[in-house]
């Protein structure tokens, strides 16, 4: 048992005498991968889906690790994607329909926990989990001149033109995902490296709640004219649009609905893809040096 109990504490010992403690910044670009139809975009050449990942955007890094020894280490880091534009809906250009642009956009903060190996004095991989911690999807909608016939609104006796625009949030359940990379390191100093890296999240997630953040409606015809979102839906579900289950000024998004269900304001969830491939770059430096 002593002989035991001092080999441990030889190996811890060794241990702590080549840990390395470090800290990197990174910042990158990142393609969307396992990418959903998200909605279409209509012209006078047809209609043709659209298709995408939250995930695609702008993104960066603060990450903070510890190596063991020469070879493996954990690592912590905290990221914040500014994602690209999604087209959820496009009419453009078509006789007889409103112009209808709706689009959405990831912002989102994760934390990942990594393993990090290794490979040779500059090639090393990490792989590890992933978690949203908070942010938002952003549906951000403008519908213009959506023709109206006379009496359509109370007490205005002509045919009209509505305009909207509005911005809508949808809130997620937390989600769990997988993060990998493999990168390339270059010593710049005795405590700084620059580093290069490509980099796979794969993760989703299921809608929770949205809610109309920003709204405005108004006729062409009447100067001044605004109507409520309760008001727009109203016409938009006389009219027999597909746009009206949109205009909820709040919504729940729940697993499972009873047969009939007629109340707009809880919906089925959706699960959307935040997925991507992405490259980063940075720099590293690091607290101790290896002995």
């Amino acid at each position: 048992m002593k002989k035991y109990l001092l080999f441990t504490f030889a190996m811890v010992l060794a241990t702590s005498m080549s840990a390395q403690i470090y800290v990197s910044a990174s910042g990158g670009y990142a393609m969307g991968s396992a990418g959903v139809k998200f909605g279409d975009k209509t012209t006078m050449n047809g209609v043709e889906n659209t298709y995408g990942s939250y995930g695609e955007g702008l993104n960066t890094q603060l990450r903070v690790g510890h190596f063991f020894n020469d070879t493996f280490g954990i690592e912590f880091g905290l990221g914040y994607l500014h994602g690209a534009d999604q087209t959820i809906k496009s009419v453009e250009g078509i006789p007889g329909q409103p112009n209808v642009d709706l689009f959405a956009r990831g912002r989102a903060y994760g934390f990942s926990s990594s393993v990090v190996y290794n490979f040779s004095k500059n090639l090393y991989g990490r792989f590890g989990a992933l978690i949203k911690v908070g942010g938002k999807t952003e549906l951000v909608g403008s519908i213009e001149s959506l023709s109206l016939p006379a009496g359509a609104i109370p007490g205005v006796p002509i045919a009209t033109n509505l305009d909207i625009n509005f911005i809508q949030d949808y809130k997620g359940r937390l989600p769990l995902g997988f993060i990998g990379a493999m990168g390339y390191k270059h010593q710049i100093g005795n405590n700084l490296n620059i580093f290069a890296e490509l980099e796979y999240m794969g993760i989703s997630v299921t809608r929770d709640t949205s809610e109309i953040v920003e709204f405005d409606a108004s006729l062409q015809e009447v100067p001044g004219s605004t109507l409520s979102i309760d008001q727009v839906r109203s016409i938009l579900l006389a009219g027999g649009s597909s746009l009206a289950g949109i205009f909820n000024k709040d919504i729940e998004y729940v697993d499972e609905l009873p047969l009939g269900h007629t109340d707009s304001q809880k919906q089925l969830s959706q699960t959307v893809p935040y997925s991507s491939f992405g490259i980063n770059v940075g720099i590293t430096y690091t607290f101790s040096k290896k002995k």
